[in-house]
């Protein structure tokens, strides 16, 4: 789908991008594709769950959930109040995939 120039320059704003920047970003077909889906993506919940967990120093718990939005943006208020950085560096490649496969036409709800 062909963004039209509002789309684009709501883009821009939403990213800070100069002129020059967003002259460049638009080059990139990928880019246009993307954002062309990414309303769809913002109504999307992204929930982890802890699957096990031993001597962790953040006290995470099996059970324990992780709430994203669709962008991958984490949901401080949904979450533990502690939060493990090593939790988040195994998440950030699942999120990644997630919004890599929906863009490619995944339903959300059949991926596991």
């Amino acid at each position: 789908m062909k963004l039209d120039e509002r789309s684009w320059k709501i883009v821009q704003k939403h990213l800070g991008y100069t002129d020059e920047e967003m002259k460049t970003f638009k080059e990139d077909p990928r880019n246009e594709d993307v954002f062309s889906k990414a309303s769809a993506l913002m109504n999307k919940t992204i929930v982890v769950t802890v699957v096990d967990s031993h001597g962790c120093n953040s006290q995470h718990k099996a059970g324990d959930k992780f709430y994203f939005d669709g962008a991958g943006n984490l949901l401080t208020k949904l979450c533990p109040n502690r939060i493990c950085i090593y939790a988040l560096n195994s998440i950030a490649g699942l999120i990644f995939a997630s919004n890599e496969l929906f863009y490619a036409g995944v339903n959300p709800n059949e991926m596991r």
